[in-house]
């Protein structure tokens, strides 16, 4: 029996020491390591690390890195200046990184290599510091900036000192002083370009809402190819955000879309949660619920696997959208759980003096806070009065002001609500209190703005300061250099010949080029010419026939119609001539011309057709343009020649159709006598109009399709096999 014991204790305690091991194996601890050259062991600086994870970090001055990953995680080691290295992480031991032929330090003389070392040691030492204060102490940090930049000298090297600057970018922007970030982001492209610089510039812009100034920033970093997989899935993001902005949401989706793809591809969890919650964000801007509350799904269960932190951010999100779709009851449940997962982390320490009290941060008050409106939303009082007591309460232990006062006031409303008017009045000088500590603390904050702002700005002086000081070295220097060069280009002047002859070949190929352009220009001239000329022999046919028309009412003494009928003639031959001038106009204004014109027709033949003018629900009219007046002839032929003889009553049909985002297609299209028979009752005098007219339309397209690259076609056929009707199709692209 006692054997028996012994057995079943070593099996138990065998599994839980193999389950521990998997738990160890799987659980995520910080890896050290150090990058440097093979050859003579240089450590090397700026280099990127990421795993398969998602987690990103670079090397400081040391070649150090110390990054969170798990045993079985793939370490990427990256660089312009090397082949990319990958290592397979075994255990939790320091990792060395050896690179083979490294020429960073090449540029330097045997002479000035120790002394260069000594500072570029101690300008990555100083920015490291920087680094470190970079998120708590904003002074210390650009000081220690301002050190760095001081350490390199007037011939400062410029991939050091864009890295000083890089960093002083991203210290303005955790402090929200974007358009100081802005500048010496761009000082630092300025210097020496890099696709990390670049996108924290455009991700700027972006928090700065220069929507289209982030995408111009953002746009030409597509073309590189080998990118960090990172680096490339903030692109995306940052392009999606920009698209965001400008309201362009299926853009925007898209963009996010990629770089989702690229984050599962390469297991960037962090990075699909939040482009996951991303979407979300953009298909709720659109008010589509339904693809909305599926990606946010999908982001609360990736978000689930990250720190806790995360996972009640993007619960609050969730809730917020639960909030704006009035689904109270989902909200509520929602930031419960968020309160819970909140009680179990551990309380943080912040100096009352660093928070803002304008900040929005995840706190139990303000849960509390939101739950208490979710049930007044819902008139449900008597539930929400303990969370907002709660809130008061929490509020007051953080000294979150703008909480306790927001609670307070709502505490006071609901008990006046109720009848408690002994309680809503306590309630209210609680608030009233409230309120003028605010206003105090308030102009407290003010103040410390203007003073840290004046500290900032001086600063940042010197660094300018520093900044034209290495300019002004770098333009002797260029003089110098200049000078030299001139000395040397003294004893060459033999190839002066050589470059005359070149330079002649160049003016000569100028003028070739400027005499191509002024024909060009010439040609544009005439077709503008011609168009004009063209526009302006209209066929007078329907201003007569109006004027006929109005003529007969008056004979007929209808004088109701006469006016009705001139003034909506007016209004036509109006629009008529404010278009005669342009080439093109929005088709909008050309579909309101036509029905002012066939509503026209129609009121002189009513008893000859009827007519329809339909357009596809999917056209956006307003984005695309066509000539002025180029319907409108085929229309009066359809009117006139075809639908006019006609025995019993006809139909005329004008319908719009898109077929892809660039191409419409119009057809103007009636059941008359035919071209045939038409031609056949015609005058003589008739057919020479017809055919002037018809030949300016065809001399108009062809002009215009010559300048804008075959933008309309024209297609005419008959309706009908026996010949009866008329059918004629545009094809309108965009420019």
């Amino acid at each position: 029996m006692s054997n028996l014991k012994h057995l079943i204790l070593v099996v138990l305690f065998g599994c839980t020491s193999a389950f521990s091991q998997v738990s160890e194996s799987l659980e995520r601890m910080p890896i050290k390591g150090v990058v440097m050259t093979k050859e003579n062991r240089v450590p090397i600086s700026g280099v990127t690390v990421t795993t398969n994870t998602g987690e990103y970090t670079l090397t400081n001055g040391l070649g150090e890195f110390n990054i969170n990953a798990a045993i079985g995680d793939r370490l990427v080691v990256e660089s312009p200046e090397f082949r990319t290295i990958r290592y397979t992480i075994k255990d939790n031991q320091d990792i060395t990184v050896l690179v083979e032929g490294y020429d960073g330090e090449a540029d330097l003389t045997a002479v000035d290599s120790k002394i260069v070392d000594r500072g570029r040691a101690r300008h990555q030492t100083y920015l490291d510091s920087a680094n470190f204060y970079k998120k708590d102490n904003i002074e210390k940090s650009i000081d220690f900036i301002t050190q760095s930049i001081a350490q390199l000298g007037k011939r400062a090297d410029k991939k050091l000192l864009a890295r000083s600057l890089t960093v002083l970018g991203e210290v303005y922007t955790h402090h929200q002083q974007y358009d100081l970030a802005i500048t010496n982001l761009k000082d630092a492209l300025e210097v020496n370009k890099s696709v990390r610089t670049t996108l924290l510039l455009g991700q700027v812009y972006v928090l700065n809402g220069d929507y289209r100034q982030a995408e111009q920033t953002l746009l030409p970093l597509m073309k590189i190819r080998n990118m960090v997989p990172f680096q490339k899935v903030e692109l995306y993001e940052s392009l999606g955000d920009a698209a965001k902005g400008q309201g362009n949401i299926e853009t925007a989706i898209a963009y996010y879309e990629e770089g989702l793809a690229v984050a599962r591809q390469n297991r960037i969890s962090p990075k699909m949660a939040d482009i996951n919650s991303k979407i979300a964000d953009a298909y709720a801007t659109d008010d589509r619920g339904i693809e909305a509350e599926g990606f946010y799904k999908n982001s609360l269960q990736l978000a689930e696997q990250q720190a806790p932190q995360r996972s009640i951010q993007e619960k609050e999100k969730v809730a917020d959208f639960y909030n704006q779709k009035n689904r109270y009851p989902e909200e509520i449940q929602m930031r419960k759980k968020s309160l819970e997962e909140l009680k179990r982390l551990p309380k943080a320490k912040v100096e009352s003096q660093s928070v803002s009290i304008n900040s929005d941060s995840i706190t139990a008050q303000r849960i509390n806070y939101k739950i208490a409106n979710a049930y007044i939303a819902q008139d449900k009082y008597e539930e929400a009065i303990p969370y907002l007591k709660k809130s008061i309460v929490e509020a007051d232990s953080d000294d979150d002001l703008i909480v306790q006062k927001d609670a307070t006031r709502k505490l006071s409303e609901i008990y006046e609500y109720r009848g408690d008017y002994t309680k809503a009045f306590k309630t209210y000088q609680d608030y009233v209190a409230l309120v003028d500590t605010l206003y105090i603390r308030k102009e407290q904050e003010i103040s410390r703005a203007a003073r840290f702002n004046r500290e900032i700005a001086a600063k940042q002086s010197r660094i300018s300061g520093l900044e034209q000081e290495r300019e002004l070295s770098q333009s002797k220097y260029d003089l110098a250099l200049t000078e030299q060069q001139l000395v040397e280009e003294s004893y060459k002047r033999q190839k002066w010949v050589i470059y005359s002859l070149i330079f002649g070949m160049i003016l000569l190929g100028l003028a070739a080029f400027f005499f191509y352009r002024s024909n060009q220009q010439q040609k544009l001239a005439n077709n503008l010419l011609a168009l004009k000329s063209l526009r302006s022999q209209m066929n007078p046919h329907f201003i007569f026939n109006a004027l006929n028309s109005v003529n007969n009412y008056i004979a007929k003494s209808d004088e109701r119609s006469a006016n009705r009928y001139l003034s909506e003639f007016s209004t036509l031959m109006r629009a008529v001539l404010e278009n005669s001038e342009e080439d093109f106009i929005p088709l909008s204004k050309e579909l309101e011309l036509l029905r002012l014109y066939v509503k026209l027709e129609h009121s002189r033949f009513p008893e000859k057709f009827d007519y329809t003018i339909h357009i596809d629900e999917h056209l956006n009219v307003d984005a695309f343009e066509i000539p002025p007046m180029l319907l409108q002839p085929y229309i009066e032929n359809s009117i006139w020649h075809g639908l006019r003889y006609k025995e019993e009553k006809g139909f005329l049909n004008i319908n719009l159709v898109q077929i892809d985002k660039e191409t419409i297609e119009i057809t103007i299209s009636d059941n008359g006598i035919g071209r045939k028979r038409s031609a056949a009752l015609k005058t003589q005098n008739q057919k020479k109009q017809k055919s002037k007219g018809m030949g300016n339309i065809k001399k108009r397209i062809a002009i215009l399709n010559d300048m804008y690259k075959d933008r309309v076609d024209v297609y005419i056929t008959d309706l009908e096999s026996d010949g009866t009707g008329t059918q004629v199709i545009f094809t309108l692209r965009k420019d």
